[in-house]
């Protein structure tokens, strides 16, 4: 694998290519597709990526529209929010992504893209700005504050929502009321042209906040150095709570003699092969009670 960089300075280059690096690397991001109304209370509807939550206490989500690059004007949602202070910002699932695509067409200003984009208005209860009726879930917001980045084009503003109301969609919930995220089938915005449907990529990593794990340094260095476990099988090895101890690893090589054959060996590479089997597997403390052997 080469190690070659290259090297960017953001203050010497066109911002159209800074755009396009940070979009394409910093990703997959969520799409807050915007409902303002504007001072006369035409709707308008934008998806934006610059976008996440930020706090649950208050409940406190943050998007960024960018002032455009080639003429340096602003969004129509930036233009409303700044006049009203209210905003819906509608999760976007992979239903409704060609639909939300055609929204983001610069059309002029006064033009409904809930109309041009076939979607649906819902009344809000908290705020003005309509809510789309198809979006699994619609957060209603008022704006606490606009922060601007800068003055140029390509420079952000970070509009800092606090959440009202939270509509969710029925369909998208479990028997427990949480949101199962296969069911909500969110997609995410890439570089380009490029989203992603989290549904084909979703897969889970259990949080080491809920035990202590040994660390990979616990590992010996043999195993650290390994040529065939990669950064993730050492991570997970990494992440387990406690060591087997030394009747456990004679145990399990008792009960599975061709292991024990491979340990015997001496043969480092079959070794690591057979702890990586075990390891996505999802069977780490037997994997480590080879390590161990």
């Amino acid at each position: 694998m080469s190690t070659e960089t290259l090297s960017i300075d953001p203050k010497t280059s066109e911002n159209a290519r800074i755009y396009g690096l940070l979009s394409a690397a910093v990703g997959p991001r969520p799409i807050a597709f915007a409902s303002t109304l504007d001072a006369e209370g035409k709707p308008n509807l934008a998806p934006y990526s610059f976008f996440n939550v930020f706090s649950s206490n208050p409940p406190i989500v943050v998007f960024s529209p960018v002032r455009r690059g080639r003429d340096n004007t602003t969004k129509h949602t930036l233009d409303n929010i700044l006049a009203t202070r209210e905003v819906v910002i509608n999760m976007v699932n992979y239903a409704m992504v060609q639909q939300m695509s055609l929204a983001s067409t610069e059309y002029e200003a006064g033009v409904d893209e809930f109309i041009k984009a076939g979607f649906s208005k819902a009344h809000s209860e908290a705020v003005k700005p309509f809510r789309v009726k198809e979006a699994p879930v619609q957060l209603e917001c008022k704006v606490n504050e606009v922060v601007a980045l800068g003055t140029e084009g390509g420079s952000g503003n970070l509009v800092v929502c606090e959440v009202l109301r939270i509509h969710i969609k029925k369909e998208v919930l479990t028997e427990a009321e949480t949101i199962d995220e296969h069911k909500i089938d969110l997609v995410a915005r890439m570089g380009g042209n490029w989203y992603t449907r989290a549904i084909d990529g979703m897969f889970e990593v259990p949080k080491p906040l809920r035990n202590l794990g040994v660390g990979v340094d616990a590992l010996p260095e043999a195993v650290r150095l390994s040529t065939v476990l990669s950064g993730n099988d050492l991570g997970r090895l990494g992440n387990i709570a406690a060591l087997p101890d030394a009747e456990a690893v004679k145990v399990f090589l008792a009960e599975n003699q061709d292991l024990k054959e491979v340990v015997n060996s001496g043969d480092q590479e079959r070794l690591h092969q057979a702890i990586k089997e075990l390891v996505n597997q999802d069977r780490t403390g037997d994997a480590w009670k080879l390590i161990l052997a």
